[in-house]
């Protein structure tokens, strides 16, 4: 799966996603630092790439039409975020990629479990 992390997820985000077989990118590999979630969600389009991101930003619909993306994945984070949570919210995002596409949906992560929004 080609992914793009954005840079609320850091190095480690990445690493995880990499070993598991995942094509992965990063916000700050491409200098998108700067840029707004339109334009990361333009580039995402662009790259053919699911955006992965802890901004819920990202969670509104509206403003990002699932149908129109290769799939948006906001990992929702406990009140406490430590890298152990962050792993296990990880570990259910790729048990989902791994059994139903994400292309065209957008999903809210969360431990355990992955509401998916259809738009169909």
């Amino acid at each position: 799966m080609r992914l793009k992390l954005d840079e609320n997820l850091g190095q480690r985000g990445r690493e995880v996603l990499a070993a598991a077989g995942h094509d992965v990118c990063t916000v700050p590999e491409q200098d998108l630092c700067a840029a707004t979630d339109e334009q990361i969600a333009v580039r995402c389009c662009e790259d053919g790439r699911a955006i992965i991101t802890l901004d819920l930003d990202f969670a509104n619909p509206l403003r990002f039409p699932p149908e129109l993306h290769h799939g948006i994945a906001v990992l929702r984070v406990p009140v406490r975020m430590s890298t152990t949570a962050l792993h296990r919210l990880l570990q259910t995002l790729m048990g989902a990629l791994k059994t139903q596409p994400i292309d065209g949906h957008w999903w809210i992560v969360e431990e355990g479990r992955v509401r998916v929004f259809d738009p169909s």
